[in-house]
């Protein structure tokens, strides 16, 4: 299988070979399980002992890790008992991928997005897509057809803002998200449907209008959702926007594959 990121990108070949992508975040530890470019599962919420563990039984080839803490990265020496061959913290400012990166300050850019941002680049190959990924934060970020990575934007996600409602105000209560299927009035009638409308409903209206005015200035964009909330936004956003689960685990894997292949 041959991917080409961009109009004059390196094409990406990905051989058969077993390996685990781990990616660490902010309230969350996500596994992906690959030979060659098919996700075999996932397994999400893992605690170290279990990461140790999942390596144990997937007994992968070759491992890749990002995390946007510093002090939760995979340590190499923790799994090289079991990994034969390439062990990779991928780091942005310093890890080649296969795009382009623009950011003007690779340092400060979070592991996750840009991992995002190759997983779409490879779904989406020569096409230019907004990446929605609805996390603890809100963030949006561009890859344009000729494979090269913008940034975007960040804002607090949807669990972070029902959290500051209750931490900054004196009586307001704290909420949690409602079952996907939930109905949110236009109109809260009352300060829990009131907060529910003004995170969730407002929430979307900055999705829609940002996708907008994408669509604007990119003629034929496509729209990639990926996040922990992702599901529970798919069902209140248009149907253009296609939601992948695990668009930064296939990122991390497509990384580990350009390293290898070199």
């Amino acid at each position: 299988m041959t991917l080409f990121f961009g109009a004059d990108s390196k094409p990406l070949y990905l051989a058969t070979m077993r390996t685990l992508a781990l990616d660490i975040g902010n309230t969350a530890v996500k596994a992906g399980f690959f030979d060659g470019p098919a996700l075999h599962g996932m397994a999400a919420s893992l605690t170290a002992p279990q990461v140790l563990e999942w390596v144990w039984r997937w007994k992968p080839e070759h491992v890749i890790s990002a995390s946007v803490a510093e002090d939760a990265a995979l340590r190499a020496e923790e799994v090289r008992a079991w990994v034969p061959g390439e062990i990779l913290i991928f780091k942005p400012a310093t890890t080649a991928i296969p795009l382009r990166n623009a950011y003007a300050t690779p340092h400060t850019l979070g592991a996750d997005r840009l991992a995002a941002a190759v997983g779409a680049a490879g779904l989406r190959p020569g096409q230019t897509t907004l990446i929605v990924d609805a996390g603890t934060a809100l963030k949006h970020d561009l890859v344009t057809a000729d494979g090269t990575y913008h940034g975007g934007s960040i804002a607090p996600g949807l669990g972070m803002r029902l959290r500051a409602l209750n931490t900054f105000t004196g009586r307001l209560p704290l909420l949690t998200l409602p079952a996907i299927d939930a109905t949110i009035p236009l109109v809260g009638d009352s300060t829990t449907g009131s907060l529910l409308r003004g995170v969730v409903n407002g929430a979307v209206a900055e999705i829609t209008g940002l996708v907008a005015q994408y669509q604007q200035q990119y003629p034929g964009l496509g729209v990639l959702l990926t996040g922990g909330d992702a599901a529970f936004l798919a069902a209140r956003l248009p149907n253009r926007i296609f939601v992948v689960p695990e668009l930064v685990l296939l990122g991390l894997n497509w990384i580990l594959a350009y390293h290898v292949d070199e």
